[in-house]
Formats: structure tokens, C-alpha cells, sequence
């Protein structure tokens, strides 16, 4: 028996391949929007991450600007306390410079120079004092450029006749003189209890 199908097929072909066609669209869409959410995603987590590392960045910046506002401030302090030390070392110079100079004119002296006046301005020290001879005042200055360990640059300023009154009353002629010396730092200190000047010396 033969057997014949009398239903119109070409609309029911065209039906199921419609129906492939929107099954394929939808899953084609979402494809699509599962793409888009995974993008979404990536981008969210990547600027999450770029966020938490500026974050990071910003944090040992604001570490660091600390750390180095504490090491200006202990340079300042550093500073101040160099300030201080060197005040004091020039206090405690200046408190045996005194000392040091009235020693190194006694020993410098040498025989038949009598001191009458020694004035310091600043490191500027004028010596007066009377000479047996103008060689006397020459050694005087070579002892004092080359001996002395506090003083330098011995300059004289003038060397005039006088007569001096001894104790016997008879008047002699001597050599009244001046003459100017800078006070240097010395290469060593001196050491601690020096005995001072005993005094000028005497003819």
C-alpha cells in the first residue's frame, strides 16, 4: 500500500528552521552577554587591583614623607647641637687663650725684654715692653714666629729710645717698643694644670 502525505511540508520546513534560527540568536545573545559580563569582570577586578596597588603607593608615600620630615628635623637638631658644641669649644678657648698667651710671652721672652702692656682685641694682641737692644726685639719676634704654638705673624710697630728710672734712681737708655701678634689655634692641646705666667722678665 502506498502511502502519501497530504500535509503542506515547505511550511512546516520553514517553520523548524525558523525556530533553529531564533534557538541559535538566543544562544548566540547570550554568548554575547556572557562575553560582556566576563569582560565586566575583568575590567572590575583589574581596577580593583590597580586601586588597592595606588593605594599601596600612596601609603609608603605618605611613610616616606614622614620618614624623611624626621630626618630633617634630626639634621636640624644635628645641626643645632654642632652650633652648641662649637660655641662651647670656642668658650672654653677663649677661657685659656689668657693662660696660653700670658705663658708662651713669658717663655718667648728672652733676656733684657721687660713687658709693660699686653692688650688683646679679638685674636689682635698689642705687646709693649722696654729692650736692652734692638737685638733683643729681634729675637723676641723670630722666638714668637717660630715657637710659639698659640701665637703668629709678629709685626712690629715701632722702637723708640727712653729713659727708664731704676730703683737706684739713675736713668738709663733703653728701647721702648711695640709690636702686634695674631692668636692662632694651637696644633696641640696644652695639657691640663699648666702652671701660668710667673711674670715678665726682668734685666
Amino acid at each position: 500500500m502506498i502511502l502519501i502525505n497530504l500535509l503542506p511540508y515547505r511550511e512546516e520546513r520553514r517553520k523548524r528552521r525558523k525556530a533553529a534560527f531564533f534557538v541559535g540568536l538566543g544562544l548566540a545573545g547570550l554568548a554575547g552577554v556572557g562575553l560582556v559580563m566576563a569582560a565586566y569582570l575583568t575590567l572590575e577586578f583589574l581596577t580593583q587591583e590597580q586601586q588597592a596597588h595606588n593605594q599601596f603607593i600612596q601609603t609608603e608615600i605618605t611613610r616616606l614623607e614622614a620618614q624623611i620630615k624626621d630626618i630633617s628635623n634630626l639634621r636640624s637638631e644635628i645641626e643645632s647641637l654642632k652650633s652648641r658644641q662649637k660655641a662651647v669649644e670656642d668658650l672654653q678657648t677663649d677661657r685659656n687663650t689668657p693662660v696660653q698667651l700670658l705663658n708662651d710671652l713669658a717663655r718667648l721672652a728672652p733676656e733684657g725684654i721687660y713687658l709693660t702692656a699686653i692688650r688683646q682685641d679679638n685674636k689682635l694682641v698689642t705687646v709693649s715692653g722696654i729692650a736692652q737692644t734692638n737685638e733683643r726685639v729681634s729675637e723676641f719676634l723670630r722666638n714668637v714666629s717660630r715657637g710659639s704654638e698659640w701665637l703668629e705673624k709678629p709685626d712690629l710697630i715701632e722702637v723708640k729710645l727712653a729713659n727708664v728710672t731704676t730703683n737706684s734712681r739713675d736713668q738709663r737708655r733703653l728701647l721702648d717698643f711695640s709690636m702686634k701678634v695674631s692668636i692662632k689655634a694651637p696644633a696641640t692641646e696644652s695639657a691640663p694644670g699648666a702652671p701660668a705666667a710667673s711674670g715678665p722678665k726682668r734685666t
